[in-house]
């Protein structure tokens, strides 16, 4: 049948619902937990996939008439997304050439990456093209025009594209969001008509596959990486970081991961020896399905401007079940179990975070 025909017979629809649920068996693998909360959660991320992939597809995936979505944000997390990012995302085409126009704000860090593949091809992500706001001409009054392209232009800001290229991720990136204003961004292509054709039944069955495809290997990949993880129970382990750009990390930024696990009468420590000089780190828990935890009501990340800082330099973080009198406290949110992530945000070097476990009673002063 051809894409018309689907649509005309429902079998389209039918085909969309039966891959959304084969995405389900990502929560039922054996490694992953078998708990009724770690299983709600799992299915509750899926719904979460389903949204992103739909604004992503549905509702932004012209790529002639682009427009920014968000594909992770405090309801729709993917690959511990970082709770100090303002994450945006368009869909591209490498035949055509576009340009991003804004004001800059004063949010820490700013950066913008084209990619190719996805999460629903290949299981990738992979740069052709990056730019920050180190390399950005900004005028005077914080205004800024972006082009991206595959050939160079003569003058003026530039992202590279590859005729591959399919879409472009841009980071904002807050030390405090309480003081800092986020960026204003809006992006289009050269020469494009003024308004988009009109909706095709063939466009929309592509559509409804290319979600189910994106939330069935989205789901994958990162399943696999928590289980990647398992291997390092409360302890840390710095990760391939030719891998973490290869499925759409930032060029700015050196990653470790773990899995972590405590009893109600354990808490974790975090020990930073120096903080070498950077933009800014973080550290976050996230669940076993690699989404942050819930970052808008309860203290789940530190970073680089709210962490307080020993005499020595050092730094240490305190991961507990229980309220206690320290600094740097984290709350596991009422999970036993789940992912962490460490960042160094464009920093030369990377001294390695230690992980140790021990009993929550020891720790109250």
């Amino acid at each position: 049948m051809s894409n018309e025909q689907d649509i005309l017979s429902g079998k389209a629809w039918g085909d969309f619902c039966d891959q959304l649920k084969q995405a389900g068996d990502v929560v039922l693998r054996s490694e992953a937990p078998d708990n009724a909360f770690d299983r709600a959660e799992g299915y509750r991320y899926l719904t979460r996939l389903a949204r992103i992939g739909l604004d992503m597809f549905m509702e932004s995936g012209d790529r002639s008439h682009p427009s920014f979505y968000r594909p992770s944000h405090e309801t729709a997390k993917i690959g511990a997304d970082n709770p100090d990012n303002y994450y945006q995302r368009a869909e591209l085409d490498g035949q055509y050439d576009y340009k991003i126009s804004g004001h800059r704000g004063s949010v820490a860090y700013l950066s913008f990456g084209t990619q190719s593949g996805g999460y629903g091809e290949d299981g990738k992500n992979e740069s052709t093209g990056f730019i920050d706001d180190h390399d950005l001409i900004i005028d005077e009054n914080g205004r800024f025009e972006l082009i991206l392209s595959v050939s160079k232009p003569p003058q003026g800001n530039w992202l590279a594209m590859t005729a591959t290229t399919r879409t472009v991720i841009v980071r904002q990136t807050f030390l405090d969001r309480s003081a800092e204003d986020k960026a204003e961004l809006t992006i289009a292509r050269i020469g494009a008509d003024a308004a988009p054709a009109p909706l095709t039944a063939a466009a929309i069955a592509t559509n409804l596959q290319s979600t189910a495809a994106f939330v069935k290997g989205t789901a994958q990949l990162f399943a696999d990486w928590s289980q990647r993880c398992l291997p390092h129970v409360n302890a840390f382990a710095p990760w391939e970081q030719q891998w973490c750009q290869d499925v759409g990390g930032d060029a700015n930024i050196h990653y470790y991961f773990n899995y972590w696990q405590l009893a109600d009468d354990e808490a974790l420590i975090i020990e930073l020896p120096s903080i070498p000089d950077c933009e800014n780190w973080n550290y976050q828990l996230n669940n076993y399905w690699m989404e942050s935890l819930d970052y808008r009501y309860q203290q789940i990340h530190i970073n680089k401007h709210n962490a307080v800082v020993a005499n020595d330099g050092s730094v240490t973080i305190i991961v507990s079940h229980q309220t206690l009198a320290v600094d740097n406290l984290l709350t596991t949110a009422g999970h036993k179990l789940g992912t962490s992530c460490f960042r160094w945000i464009g920093a030369k070097d990377f001294p390695e975070p230690s992980m140790r476990v021990v009993k929550a009673a020891s720790l109250h002063c």
